[in-house]
């Protein structure tokens, strides 16, 4: 729909025709809810539908300019893909991948032209959200990045480069904000006090809504790439392990973290808050009354830490693209700025100071980042950080910029 939306046709591939039917039938029922809100005429919608070619096959891939995969996020099945793209697309199609968090380059590495391969990153609902994270890898050509992010302008998309890291810019942190979230079940909380929060601060969605809309077998299926990560003495949450084994998948089972009846309405559920009394008994938690304002810190301060950790590393390019990354894809407050912008505001010295204080309560997860150690020791910001970046960037003449 992107594509088809921008004027560019579309063959939508599958290998199963009833999936392809489904397919067309639920983006034409997306146009047709557009045409019926006055967004554009019934013969737009005739327009976008013709660019769209639905295909069993490979049939015609040796003549297209991008090929993006789209396939479940399991890293066999995309190097198969990879794999056979090789061999039939013409020389210089890029060969992009939509993972959310696979390493770009395993999956370059089966494909015989490894320097056309990207990801890209799309967004769900992918022809709405605005966001598009664009991972090169150790092999990818400067000429694919730099049509990436062309691209990205044609279809509407604030394209941001990322690093090639366990779940890039975006779920890289947003797996420490989910923790947390978690965490704060056991603690005391409940979803809705948690969503409700997060939602009231500001945020899109809350963490559970989120996770339901989603799919809760989505974020189980990418812990394995995020043990990496991990530090020695990691907290780590039972519940949503609890809430998986039960068959509780989010919207599309009926039921998550909260029940949905038939118009898809969250409703809390009981099921699910004896078990989180159940995982804080296994965990020797004891519960507690928790703040709203505890929630709001231990979640976006986490999402800041992690944030730094992503500069530091070099996975983040600046701070700013990481406000983008979350204001553009992650329903984080345009107001607030972004995780990295709302830091700033409220003092890196007092965002500091309460990491020490969750690490002496919480342990390991909340040691803080060297970056944010220093900057907030220099009563400094990670808007000068981005500045004397961009300062040696721009200095080719200075061996310390060089270096950086």
């Amino acid at each position: 729909m992107c594509f088809a939306n921008s004027g560019i046709p579309v063959v939508l591939n599958d290998t199963k025709q009833q999936a392809l039917d489904a397919a067309i039938k639920s983006i034409e029922a997306a146009y047709r809810s557009s045409v019926k809100k006055g967004r554009y005429p019934l013969e737009e919608l005739h327009r976008r539908l013709a660019r769209i070619t639905p295909q069993l096959g490979y049939a015609g891939f040796d003549a297209v300019d991008i090929v993006i995969e789209a396939a479940f996020e399991n890293i066999d099945v995309k190097r198969a893909v990879f794999a056979h793209l090789g061999g039939i697309t013409r020389p210089g199609a890029i060969l992009a991948t939509n993972t959310s968090y696979l390493n770009i380059d395993e999956i370059a590495g089966a494909c015989s032209h490894p320097e056309t391969v990207i990801g890209l990153h799309f967004f769900s609902p992918a022809n709405v959200m605005r966001l598009l994270e664009i991972v090169p890898g150790k092999a990818t050509a400067e000429a694919v990045k730099t049509t990436a992010l062309a691209l990205a302008k044609r279809l509407g998309k604030v394209g941001v480069v990322a690093g090639n890291c366990p779940g890039f810019i975006g779920n890289r942190m947003f797996r420490l904000y989910r923790r947390e979230a978690h965490l704060l079940l056991e603690e005391g909380a409940s979803p809705r006090q948690v969503d409700s929060a997060l939602e009231d601060w500001g945020m899109a969605m809350g963490p559970f809504a989120v996770q339901d809309l989603a799919g809760i077998d989505i974020a189980m299926s990418s812990r394995h790439v995020f043990q990496a990560l991990e530090r020695p003495g990691t907290r780590h949450p039972r519940i949503m392990d609890m809430v998986y084994a039960r068959g509780r998948l989010g919207q599309k089972t009926g039921a998550g973290w909260y029940r949905y009846d038939e118009e898809r309405n969250a409703q809390p559920d009981p099921e699910i808050n004896a078990l989180i009394e159940l995982a804080a008994r296994e965990s020797g938690t004891m519960r507690r009354s928790i703040s709203n304002d505890e929630i709001i810190e231990r979640t976006i301060y986490a999402l800041v830490n992690e944030g730094a950790r992503l500069l530091e590393e070099g996975f983040a390019r600046c701070a700013s693209d990481i406000d983008l990354v979350y204001v553009n894809g992650y329903g984080f407050p345009s107001n607030r700025g972004g995780p990295m912008h709302y830091a700033d505001e409220v003092g890196l010295k007092v965002v500091y100071q309460r990491l020490l204080e969750f690490q002496r309560t919480h342990g390991a997860n909340w040691e803080p980042s060297p970056l944010l150690a220093r900057l907030a020791e220099k009563s400094s910001s990670f808007s000068a950080w981005d500045t004397a970046r961009s300062g040696l960037r721009t200095a080719p003449d200075d061996a310390d910029a060089q270096k950086a």
